[in-house]
């Protein structure tokens, strides 16, 4: 089944609006009380916020219509800028964080006015939670029975879903983690437990940020779709009495919902040529009635291409030579 989040991405405008709102408190929250964990989430929510805007982005340019120069369309622009998305989560988001942690505990500064950090990061976990829940229902509407949910995390093929449950995800245990190092700092008047605390964020914003890297790389180079449509796809040529074998069967994803095929098909020699078409023509229609994201089918029929060969004229109308002995 396509996933169709990026028709209407209720997830990563959830997202947006979390972040955008949550960044602003978390500043204020790390100037009044000087929280190095607390600026960490503040940076952390500043690249999510961005990052959300750029997913966006590729959304509004993959659906561009196709052209001369890319016949296929612009999907694969949604999986650029995930890569981007997942990069900027790597260095920003989390190179900051630990540049903080370490700074902090090179110069410890006293917590003031905890309870502004917990005030705020239980705002933030309730905002990000919320964000979290819409991402992961929308995940879990592909998700094929007896499936878990980090096996059907990665055989999305939709970045707008699947980078917003990895960005909140972490979000919530960057959260969780602040929240714990303000207390250890606090109750054992220790301020290094804020510095570590930064760096234990930084640590999970990296840790999420290569998994994205990892599994938008796979989708830029060219993933085939699910086992699942493959096999359906089998089914309905085989299906038709004149297709003895399914020789060759090709997918690649260019979007979440546009899915590329090339098939060769093997006809039984006794077949005509008018039955012939009018299995492919069934055959296509179906393939595309089952699966609405498979877009572009290219069909191969062993037979009329052996056919062809074998009519082909020679040079000069004379048969061709047969190599003897040397």
């Amino acid at each position: 089944m396509a996933e169709h989040s990026g028709e209407n991405p209720i997830t990563v405008y959830g997202a947006i609006a979390a972040n955008l709102l949550i960044a602003i408190a978390k500043f204020a929250a790390a100037l009044f009380t000087g929280s190095s964990s607390m600026l960490s989430e503040a940076f952390h929510s500043v690249v999510d916020t961005g990052n959300e805007g750029l997913l966006l982005l590729g959304i509004r340019r993959s659906h561009k219509s196709p052209d001369a120069k890319h016949p296929f369309g612009y999907g694969k622009e949604l999986y650029f800028w995930s890569l981007v998305v997942a990069m900027l989560l790597f260095a920003i988001g989390g190179g900051l964080s630990v540049y903080e942690g370490i700074v902090h505990i090179q110069h410890p500064e006293p917590i003031e006015k905890p309870m502004w950090n917990y005030g705020v990061l239980g705002v933030a976990f309730l905002a990000e939670g919320a964000s979290w829940f819409i991402a992961l229902r929308a995940l879990l509407k592909s998700r094929k029975p007896g499936e878990g949910v980090f096996e059907a995390f990665r055989r999305s093929k939709d970045p707008a879903v699947y980078i917003v449950v990895a960005e909140d995800t972490a979000a919530l245990l960057g959260i969780v983690a602040a929240a714990l190092g303000v207390y250890l700092a606090v109750t054992f008047e220790a301020p290094v437990f804020d510095g570590i605390a930064s760096i234990v964020v930084g640590a999970i914003l990296i840790a999420v940020a290569v998994l994205l890297v990892y599994e938008t790389r796979a989708l830029i180079m060219g993933e085939s779709a699910d086992e699942e449509v493959l096999r359906s796809v089998r089914e309905i040529a085989l299906r038709e009495d004149p297709v003895t074998d399914v020789a060759r069967l090709l997918t690649m994803h260019f979007a979440p919902d546009q899915v590329l095929l090339n098939i060769e098909l093997k006809f039984r020699p006794d077949i005509s040529s008018d039955r012939i078409f009018e299995t492919v023509e069934r055959v296509q229609r179906n393939i595309s009635e089952a699966h609405p994201e498979v877009q572009s089918i290219f069909l191969e029929i062993e037979a009329l291409r052996r056919d062809r060969q074998e009519a082909a004229p020679m040079p000069d109308g004379d048969p061709q030579p047969v190599p003897g002995p040397a």
